[in-house]
């Protein structure tokens, strides 16, 4: 049986999806982008600080079922320059010890929602 996650500390979705589903004791989280969660508004300033709140909200998403960044098993970037990708990883890497980070790919895609420059998803089990 699926329960839905739902928390006002990460943005609401802007689409037909949720932010989280869990199913047993696992998670599968909707992509989260810089989006401010209390005004709605995209955090853009670097690209350090645009992952900065993808991470924060991604924190939220999976406080609200109760789990913490050490339950991901598995994490999806997509990034609108590989370019970035240092910068990116640099930002991500302060949430994860390296030696239990979660498997993990990064893709370079074409555009994003709301046209940012990364978004992120996650699975984790608990």
């Amino acid at each position: 049986m699926k329960k839905i996650i739902h928390t006002s500390k990460a943005p609401a979705p802007i689409g037909p999806y949720n932010q989280a589903v869990l199913v047993g004791n696992t998670l599968y989280t909707s992509g989260q982008i810089a989006l401010d969660p209390e005004s709605m508004v995209l955090i853009l300033d670097s690209i350090e600080t645009e992952t900065r709140q993808v991470m924060e909200n991604m924190k939220a998403v999976l406080a609200a079922a109760d789990m913490t960044f050490e339950d991901v098993i598995k994490t999806s970037i997509f990034i609108s320059d590989m370019n970035n990708f240092s910068r990116i990883n640099a930002v991500y890497g302060q949430y994860f010890d390296e030696a239990n980070a979660p498997a993990r790919e990064t893709v370079e895609v074409a555009n994003l929602p709301k046209f940012v420059n990364v978004e992120i998803s996650m699975i984790a089990v608990k």
